[in-house]
């Protein structure tokens, strides 16, 4: 994988991480659960700070 393919793909999480921020929002304004959602949070990260550190 080239730097490139990195980069976009670090984009791509990025765009995923706020699509489940603007989620987990709504789930808190209508007083449901979003425990699931946070761990999808964690799990991004994770990619998102394996990918950096490819860079």
């Amino acid at each position: 994988m080239d730097t490139q393919e990195i980069n976009q793909k670090i984009d791509e999480l990025k765009m995923e991480y706020v699509k489940v921020q603007g989620d987990i929002e709504k789930l808190e304004a209508t007083g449901h659960s979003t425990g699931i959602l946070e761990a999808k949070l964690s799990e991004l990260e994770n990619k998102l700070r394996e990918y950096r550190s490819k860079l």
